[in-house]
């Protein structure tokens, strides 16, 4: 229990207390009182209940949630607000895809499709975008200002009120002692309390079409994300379909090999290379560096320097914090081989990770 509910509680007790060794019953609020006050505590407990998850429900990502909370202050400070400020999962989702749709070349039909996803998801996440800003401002902040104005006017109302029923109960019990008059005007001051009280805690049930209002607003803006999103989606499938026909449809190109080198075994002399030398041009590069033919007239040039160096086949982009990116033709010092996809080097003066396959190793480390 928080420090605030064990004070209210000792504050009741104590009350209690006081009011049995006075020797008198405290004063009475009606039930219709009582009533109306259980209501509209009932009421605050389950606006601030929805907020909360409601906000879960559009975030469930925590940090996400703790952005979304702050978009009344941001939309104060920037006026009306366009985005949420925080990016959705499915345009994270979206960009990655279409980043690697176009890396892998949109005349193929995994890249082409990868693409299409990916744009499709970036769409879904505008239009989730749309949801989260209409139910911030259509309902949310709503609830927020009926917790923040009207239901905290009424917790004032009743913390006076009993303050005041409590002042009256100690004149009334010292009554003879003090002046009538005085009592009399502890005896008003309560009930113009009480009257307040009840008025505000009254108009506050009786006005609960506005909180219908405000859960239509809900509703309504879930029923248009999932509209957007479904038709989104469903040009998203007919577009993949199509591609699988088209797909389908189209010849299949058939695998013809390179020729391979033809090796001549002649006389062994200082200028061959054991006893054999090599007629053809010399093979392709295998993908895996290490996979040469032999250590025959294939073998890799080294450099000047005769330092541990790859050279990069590909261009590499890093993702992650420590590692380098390169482009293609970049020859990079090798400093470290993490494991058996990843080595460390060096580039223009910057260290960092990055993965075997992306390289051609022109001078290996040392074992």
């Amino acid at each position: 229990m928080s420090v605030a509910g064990l004070k209210k509680q000792f504050y009741k007790a104590s009350q209690m207390v006081s009011e049995k060794v006075g020797g008198a019953e405290g004063t009475k609020l009606d039930e219709e009182f009582k009533d109306l006050e259980k209501k509209v505590d009932v009421t605050n407990k389950a606006v601030m209940e929805v907020i909360s998850k409601t906000s879960e429900y559009l975030q469930p990502n925590p940090a996400s949630r703790a952005k979304l909370s702050m978009l009344n202050t941001m939309s104060k400070i920037r006026g009306q607000v366009k985005s949420p400020g925080y990016p959705q999962a499915e345009g994270l989702l979206g960009e990655c895809m279409a980043k690697y749709g176009k890396d892998l070349g949109e005349e193929t039909n995994f890249g082409g499709a990868l693409f299409d996803v990916g744009e499709s998801m970036k769409r879904l996440a505008e239009v989730k975008d749309s949801l989260d800003i209409d139910v911030k401002q259509n309902f949310i902040d709503p609830l927020q200002g009926l917790c923040d104005k009207d239901l905290r006017e009424i917790q004032h109302h009743l913390k006076k009120l009993e303050g005041r029923r409590l002042d009256f109960d100690y004149k009334k019990k010292r009554q003879g002692k003090i002046p009538d008059e005085e009592i009399r005007q502890a005896l008003e001051k309560f009930h113009e309390s009480k009257e307040v009280a009840e008025i505000s805690m009254y108009n506050l049930l009786e006005t609960d079409i506005e909180q219908v209002s405000q859960l239509s607003s809900l509703v309504e803006s879930q029923l248009q994300y999932h509209k957007q999103a479904v038709q989104i989606l469903e040009e998203l499938s007919d577009k993949l379909g199509d591609r699988m026909k088209d797909a389908q449809s189209r010849p299949r190109k058939e695998y013809i090999p390179k020729p391979k080198p033809v090796i001549e075994f002649g006389e062994t002399n200082e200028q061959s290379n054991g006893g054999f030398t090599q007629t053809s041009a010399p093979p392709a590069r295998n993908s895996a560096p290490n996979h040469q033919f032999g250590r025959m007239t294939s073998r890799k040039p080294r450099l000047p320097t005769e330092q541990p160096c790859c050279k990069a086949i590909y261009e590499f982009e890093p993702e992650n914090e420590g590692e380098l990116g390169f482009h293609e033709g970049d020859i990079i010092t090798l400093t470290n081989q993490i494991d058996e996809n990843w080595y460390e080097g060096m580039l223009r003066g910057q260290s960092g990770f990055f993965p075997l396959n992306y390289v051609e190793v022109i001078v290996p480390l040392p074992h």
